[in-house]
């Protein structure tokens, strides 16, 4: 192998080669994309590269790609080929005139590759990741061991509302299901490990899970919360007993109001029945 610590730079990107890894930093200028900008920098281990490959480039270029092992990196199984070109962080670009430097790094990784096959564990850490990020209809919240979503007044379908603010265990999870926001409908969906409970076909009406839009769920911060989260599923191995019902945290008596005046339009515009707003007020004057 080449003389540890080399270092290749292409555009928005630099791999340092180590003896067990690559090691790759993205830059943060204001050019560079925004998901590269908040992984920030990623070690791959050789063991979860299945391939490299270099390839001729737009515009006087060639990419260096180092292809994942399928299985071996949670951000790339939560974006489950969903991410463009542009935003794949196992694609360097570099202009034409490195083509040959680039060669010889590519035939120096191949032969530490090892044999084909799909990886049963994550090799690569997951991104650190925001521990929440704003959806169309709720916030996204994680702190390791548990998802909580808050829903907004604005976006939340009644579903949403009559079903109230979710928590989640990644014990009790079984997968988790990311939709980009660059596409139609594109949303964060929980799936749970319960037998026998379906989840709503649409995910403005399924309370595991968040949708996006315009601005909200963008992939830098929606794809890295995704892939904490299947990390932490997977690592969990899932199952077992649920969780004691927690109580709920106290709140702000002025969250409370806003809540119950939000209920009332509800209950206004027909959304919700005389039991369903009187059910629902009576909890949330409980959290006072």
């Amino acid at each position: 192998m080449s003389r540890m610590g080399d270092v290749l730079a292409g555009f928005h990107a630099a791999w340092e080669f180590d003896s067990d890894s690559v090691l790759i930093r993205f830059e943060r200028g204001i050019r560079t994309p925004k998901l590269f900008q908040a992984l920030g920098e990623r070690r791959i281990p050789h063991e979860a590269l299945a391939a490299v490959t270099l390839t001729p480039g737009k515009r006087g270029t060639v990419v260096l790609h180092a292809v994942p092992r399928p299985g071996a990196d949670p951000l790339m199984a939560a974006a489950a080929g969903q991410l463009k070109d542009s935003s794949d962080p196992y694609r360097l670009v570099l202009p034409a005139e490195r083509e040959t430097l680039a060669e010889y790094y590519a035939d120096e990784l191949r032969p530490l590759l090892g044999p084909a096959y799909d990886a049963e564990d994550f090799l690569v850490a997951p991104p650190e990741g925001p521990a929440q990020f704003k959806a169309y209809d709720g916030k996204a919240s994680f702190d390791g061991k548990t998802v909580s979503y808050r829903w907004f007044w604005t976006g939340a379908s009644s579903a949403k509302w009559k079903a109230g603010d979710q928590s989640f265990a990644v014990r009790d999870l079984a997968d988790v299901e990311w939709r980009s926001p660059e596409v139609f409908d594109g949303h964060l969906r929980l799936l749970r490990r319960t037998p026998g409970v379906s989840q709503p076909a649409q995910a403005d009406q399924d309370p595991a899970a968040v949708v996006f839009g315009l601005g909200y769920g963008p992939v830098h911060e929606s794809l890295p919360f995704a892939a904490a989260v299947l990390d932490a599923v997977r690592s969990s191995g899932g199952g077992g007993q649920r969780d004691e019902p927690r109580p709920p945290a106290r709140r702000d008596p002025a969250d409370i109001a806003d809540r119950i005046r939000h209920l009332g339009e509800l209950h206004l515009a027909g959304l919700l029945t005389d039991a369903e707003f009187s059910s629902k007020k009576a909890e949330l004057l409980a959290e006072l």
